[in-house]
């Protein structure tokens, strides 16, 4: 098989715009959660998020551009461009069809939905902006991000809800192991702290309701954890195969060597009974690797904070794992960024692979109230530094879908 090596990261995160500022907040314990700016909660049950601060879209693309993007296509390019910088990449006519973008989204732009259907109510059809649909739908992050970088390799998205981004890095992954790129775009995005989505989720009781403490509210795998804290932003991180980074001398930040995928065929939203379809998942994220549980050093968690989830997740890692679950480190930056649904696998992904260059390990905060049925080693509160060569990636969505990326430390 080929070898998959991760040459540049690009992130847009609730804290922190830039790789530098992302995992420096991570590290010291950042929550980027707090009261929603972007519009009146007065009559909101939830009015806390974990909104990206500070972000400048001229930055990146040009004023005219803008009315054709909603809020997560912005994001997922510039995390894009970020991530081409970072890995010194030229795309050149030469090379163009080999260089692939797969970056999903696992909602879209519900921005530009609510106002131009505010637009139709109010003013009519004749209205509505000839740039709505394509401004919305998932895969014109992928689209804009290959038009502006030129980008002619495959050209594709995936929408499966809060595992996206993890689905996008193992998809791409395949498909350079397989030959049909030497080099791929890939991420997630989203960007729904809007009105409908926040009420949307608040009607099903999914949501932390502790609008007085925004920064306590996402506790992954506490025993007072309510409910998850909705985040946004974009990661993209650049795949190249082995001999073509090594070729251009392209800076190496870890290798991807498995990936597994799985259905629960149980839910709409909820894991299934004990995790069963996650430990699925990481079985075969394991042997798709090669590699024995025992090998593995650290899980980046999907730990969402809700009491079932984190619970199941856990059951899983313990079905999977064995007594190696009490020796190896667990943690959740969702406890920091919240949970940013479509790019939550990505960035979670760019924080895996720097934990793994950094030999840093990001802590889960808020994690005051051990829970009995939650007893893994959860990296409480404080950044841990340790050297580790082996981290396992998870990420679980509604409607029962499951990816898991195996990644490690870079060896050539």
């Amino acid at each position: 098989m080929r070898r998959v090596v991760v040459t540049g990261l690009g992130v847009v995160s609730p804290v922190g715009i830039g790789t530098k500022e992302f995992w420096k907040s991570l590290c010291e314990g950042v929550s980027g959660v707090g009261r929603i700016t972007r519009y009146d909660t007065t009559s909101h049950p939830v009015q806390i998020a974990g909104e990206v601060k500070g972000f400048d879209p001229l930055q990146y693309m040009e004023k005219k551009d803008l009315k054709k993007m909603d809020l997560f296509i912005q994001y997922a390019l510039a995390a894009a461009l970020m991530s081409v910088e970072d890995a010194g990449l030229q795309i050149t006519p030469e090379n163009s069809h080999r260089v692939g973008v797969l970056v999903g989204a696992g909602i879209g732009g519900l921005w530009v939905i609510e106002e131009q259907h505010k637009i139709l109510l109010s003013r009519g059809p004749g209205r509505i902006s000839p740039h709505f649909i394509p401004s919305l739908i998932a895969n014109l992050a992928t689209g804009q991000i290959s038009i502006r970088l030129g980008a002619k390799g495959p050209n594709s998205c995936v929408a499966t809800a809060c595992a996206t981004g993890t689905h996008a890095i193992g998809d791409s992954f395949k498909l350079i192991q397989r030959e049909a790129a030497d080099v791929m775009i890939a991420g997630g995005c989203e960007a729904a702290i809007t009105p409908l989505a926040v009420a949307g989720f608040a009607a099903m009781r999914a949501l932390s309701t502790r609008n007085d403490q925004p920064q306590k509210a996402s506790r992954p795998f506490d025993a007072k954890r309510d409910g998850f804290v909705v985040g946004e932003g974009a990661g993209v991180l650049i795949l190249e195969e082995l001999n073509h980074a090594l070729s251009r001398g392209a800076p190496i930040y870890a290798e991807i060597i498995g990936y597994g995928m799985s259905g629960d065929a149980y839910h709409i939203t909820a894991i299934s009974p004990g995790g069963e379809g996650a430990a699925r998942c990481m079985r075969l994220a394991l042997q798709d690797a090669g590699a024995n549980p025992g090998e593995i050093d650290y899980i980046n968690a999907h730990g969402t904070s809700t009491d079932y989830n984190d619970l199941a997740e856990t059951q899983a890692i313990k079905a999977v794992f064995g007594e190696h679950a009490y020796r190896l480190a667990v943690s959740s930056i969702k406890s920091m960024v919240g949970h940013l649904l479509g790019g939550a696998g990505a960035v979670e992904g760019a924080a895996t692979v720097l934990a793994l260059k950094e030999g840093i390990l990001p802590p889960t905060i808020n994690y005051e109230y051990p829970d009995p049925g939650c007893d893994l080693d959860y990296v409480p509160n404080q950044a841990r530094k340790v050297k580790i060569r082996f981290a396992l990636s998870n990420s679980f969505g509604f409607g029962g879908t499951n990816a898991c990326l195996i990644l490690k430390g870079f060896e050539e």
